[in-house]
């Protein structure tokens, strides 16, 4: 799907929801597509061994596909049930799913508070899909919130190597100037998000190896 203007997306949700809708895509495509070649192979394939590594592939690919869904649900849907607040558990555990058993990401998760509203629970996990995705090589994800009638996120990602596309940049601080695209969606989600309870959003790159993002919400914990 191509660029889509803010100003439209702006009073049309449909578009928003189709550019999310991609992005979901986008990262189904390997998981789905492993699961679809396992299948194939294990149609064939007779050798007791080569089964048993078919049936590794599919099991595989199916925690990761389920593990995908299970995260963006919760940062881009309705999950967390029909309440104001979503319980934090919750997002760590989509968080872990997400990073999978490999751990080229290590998480540490220092939030206290229980539960954290659906506006902020889906900006932290916006944020924190941002960062991930800014290490490229791995390393290391620090999340920690605050809250005393507000609500305060801290992302730090360190890694041997950060990479952050500039129009993710621009629209995370900005919304962006003239489109949006499937992979700056969620970036503007998490703009809009912010704006939207009065807060804003801030980066910043102390060095090659280090992102922040930081958004502060009042009142809105």
């Amino acid at each position: 799907m191509g660029p889509v203007p803010l100003h439209s997306l702006a009073m049309d949700s449909v578009d928003l929801a189709s550019l999310l809708c991609s992005r979901l895509c986008h990262d189904l495509m390997s998981p789905v597509g492993a699961l679809n070649n396992g299948i194939e192979l294990l149609a064939d394939e007779q050798d007791p061994d080569m089964r048993d590594r078919c049936m590794d592939l599919l099991t595989e690919s199916a925690r990761v596909t389920a593990n995908k869904l299970k995260f963006f649900r919760l940062a881009f849907g309705a999950a967390g049930g029909f309440g104001d607040a979503v319980a934090t558990k919750e997002a760590r555990t989509a968080l872990e799913g997400l990073l999978g058993g490999d751990r080229k990401v290590e998480l540490n998760w220092m939030v206290a508070d229980e539960n954290l509203s659906k506006g902020a629970t889906k900006l932290l996990l916006n944020l924190s899909l941002i960062a991930i995705d800014a290490l490229v090589r791995g390393g290391r994800l620090d999340i920690g919130v605050e809250t005393d009638g507000s609500v305060e996120i801290a992302i730090r990602a360190e890694g041997p190597r950060i990479a952050l596309d500039d129009a993710i940049r621009e629209t995370l601080l900005k919304g962006g100037e003239s489109a949006v695209e499937a992979r700056t969606a969620g970036a503007w989600l998490a703009h809009s998000l912010a704006a939207e309870a009065g807060g804003e959003i801030q980066l910043n790159r102390s060095s090659d190896e280090v992102l922040v993002i930081g958004a502060a919400l009042p009142g809105h914990s």
